[in-house]
C-alpha cells in the first residue's frame, strides 16, 4: 500500500500508515515511587511485545505551584491517594538516578526508554539518556516554549492533543516545524479517566491527519482493549497506553491501565488487524482461487444423454464442484451437440461438447 505521508523512523522503526502500529507502555507514575515495581514493568511490557516504555519526568517543584499543594492535602478515596497532593508527587517523582536505572533495565530487555518532560532540565536530562524521542503531554500543548526547547533536539515530537481545540493544536504542529523539525506524531486523546465511549471520538484521527499532514495515533485511557484495538482499525500509527501489573494496586492510574494480558491483546491483535487491512485493490488470492474449485458449482447433467444431443437448459442443473463449465457460462454451452455419451448428474466440461 502507497502513501504519500513519510513517516516518522523510531529507532529505526517507521511509523505512519500501512506500517504496524508502534505500542508504548505508558507506565507514567504506576511505578508508585518503587524501583523494583519499576523494573517488574519494565519487563513484563517487553514481554508482552510493545516496543517503548515511558515514564513522565517530573518533580515536586517544575510541575505544581504552592497553592495548588495548598488546596489538596486530603483526598477522601484512599486508593488513589495514600496523602495529600504534596506527599504523593514527593514519593511519585522521578529522580534522575532513578532516570538512568530505568533506561539501564530497559537497554538490558531491549525496549526503549522514553518519558514525557515536564521542564526543560528534564527534556536535557532525557536527551543524556538517548530518548529516541520526546513526549508532550496534553496539558502542555499551549507551553509553547517547552514545545519549542523539545523541537530543537531533532528528535521525534510526539504530541497529546487531550482538551485542546484545532487551532492549539496547529500552534504547537507550527512551533515544531518552525526549528525545523518535521518528525511529528500526533495522538488523538481524550483527558479523562477513564472517558465515556460517547466522548472518544476516534474519527477525529483522521481529521487530524488531514488537517496536519503527519502520522496520527490514539493515547488511551478508555478501560480494556476493546478502544485501542478500533483505533488502529481506523489507522492508528502509535498507541499509547497505560500500563500496570494489577489494576486495583494503590496510585494513581492502575485502575484505568491495561495489564499484561491486555497490552499483550493490543500488541499482537493489533499486528493483526493492521496486516488484515491491507490494500484497497480488490484482488482474489491463490488460496481462494483454489478454494473455487471445492465450494462453487459447476454445470451438471439432469439426466442420461446420448452423444450428439443438442442441449438445452432443461438438460443441465448447477451443483459442486466448481471443477467443470461454470453456471455464468451456460449460454455458451446451450444448443451445442454432446461429442459423448453422459450419464446423469455428471459434471460437464468443454470437452465434453463438439
Amino acid at each position: 500500500m502507497e502513501f504519500d505521508m513519510k513517516p516518522v523512523k523510531i529507532n529505526g522503526v517507521a511509523v505512519g500508515p500501512g506500517y504496524l502500529p508502534y505500542i508504548i507502555a505508558e507506565i507514567g507514575s504506576n511505578h508508585n515511587g518503587d524501583m523494583n515495581l519499576c523494573r517488574r514493568l519494565i519487563d513484563s511490557a517487553a514481554e508482552s511485545g510493545a516496543q517503548a516504555v515511558k515514564f513522565q519526568s517530573w518533580t515536586d517543584k517544575s510541575l505544581i505551584a504552592e497553592e495548588e499543594y495548598a488546596r489538596n492535602t486530603y483526598y477522601s478515596d484512599k486508593k488513589k491517594h495514600f496523602g495529600s497532593l504534596r506527599e504523593m508527587v514527593t514519593a511519585y517523582q522521578f529522580t534522575p538516578e532513578q532516570h538512568v536505572e530505568a533506561a539501564a533495565h530497559c537497554k538490558s530487555r531491549g525496549i526503549a526508554f522514553c518519558s514525557t518532560p515536564f521542564a526543560v532540565e528534564e527534556a536535557d536530562l532525557l536527551e543524556e539518556l538517548d530518548v529516541p524521542f520526546f513526549k508532550i503531554a496534553s496539558m502542555d500543548i499551549i507551553h509553547l516554549s517547552l514545545v519549542k526547547y523539545v523541537a530543537r533536539k531533532q528528535r521525534p515530537v510526539i504530541i497529546s492533543t487531550g482538551m485542546a481545540t484545532l487551532a492549539e493544536i496547529e500552534r504547537a504542529v507550527e512551533t515544531v516545524r518552525a526549528e525545523g523539525n518535521e518528525q511529528i506524531v500526533l495522538l488523538h486523546c481524550v483527558s479523562s479517566y477513564p472517558p465515556e465511549y460517547d466522548t472518544v471520538h476516534l474519527r477525529n484521527m483522521a481529521t487530524l491527519q488531514q488537517a496536519f499532514g503527519v502520522p496520527v495515533g490514539f493515547s488511551d485511557h478508555t478501560l480494556g482493549t476493546a478502544i485501542p484495538l478500533a483505533a488502529i482499525a481506523l489507522g492508528a500509527c502509535m498507541i499509547e497506553k497505560h500500563f500496570t501489573l494489577e489494576q486495583d494496586l494503590e496510585g494513581w492510574d492502575h485502575a484505568i491501565s491495561a495489564n499484561p494480558e491486555q497490552l499483550k491483546t493490543i500488541v499482537e491483535e493489533g499486528r493483526h488487524i493492521v496486516t488484515a487491512l491491507g490494500e484497497s485493490e480488490r484482488t482474489v488470492g491463490a488460496a481462494e482461487i483454489e478454494k473455487r474449485k471445492k465450494f462453487r458449482r459447476s454445470l451438471v447433467t439432469t439426466r442420461q444423454l446420448q452423444r450428439g444431443h443438442v442441449l438445452t437448459e432443461a438438460d443441465l442443473d448447477a451443483k459442486r464442484p466448481g471443477t467443470g463449465i461454470r453456471p455464468d457460462e451456460i449460454a455458451y454451452a446451450l444448443g451445442r451437440r454432446l461429442a459423448s455419451d453422459m450419464i446423469a448428474d455428471q459434471v460437464l466440461n468443454w470437452s465434453h461438447l463438439q
